[in-house]
């Protein structure tokens, strides 16, 4: 499945409409993020049945902000409108790999009564 260019205007559709959302917030200028980009393209590639979706923090500075992200690159992954990871940084193919399979593999019931236990969702 091809990489998909997040925008304040097809965010919460993207989010919304898919189970699970690889995020990469990057920018241009960013080398590590560059060199991260044929990474994160394979593993698109390997799982068609996940969206990834990458955000250019240079045009997309709200998304950025909304997000408090201070560092890039940063990944992020949606479960089901629920942030279940974000980490700053490259991360190799393999672990990009082994935490996709953490992410399936997640109880998304336990994950909805926290947050709803903690008065948090994704809106």
């Amino acid at each position: 499945m091809a990489v998909v260019e997040l925008t304040a205007e097809n965010f919460k559709d993207t989010i919304d409409g898919n189970g699970i959302v690889v995020v990469d917030y990057w920018a241009p200028w960013c080398a590590p993020c560059r060199s991260f980009a044929p990474t994160f393209e394979d593993a698109a590639e390997r799982n068609p049945d996940i969206t990834f979706a990458k955000i250019n923090t240079e045009d997309e500075g709200e998304l950025a902000t909304t997000f408090q992200i201070r560092s890039i690159p940063t990944l992020m992954i949606f479960r089901e409108r629920v942030i279940i990871f974000q980490q700053a940084g490259v991360l190799p193919g393999k672990a990009l790999d082994e935490l996709i399979e953490q992410a399936k593999d997640i109880d998304m019931e336990k994950v909805h009564a926290e947050v709803k236990g903690e008065g948090a969702s994704v809106d």
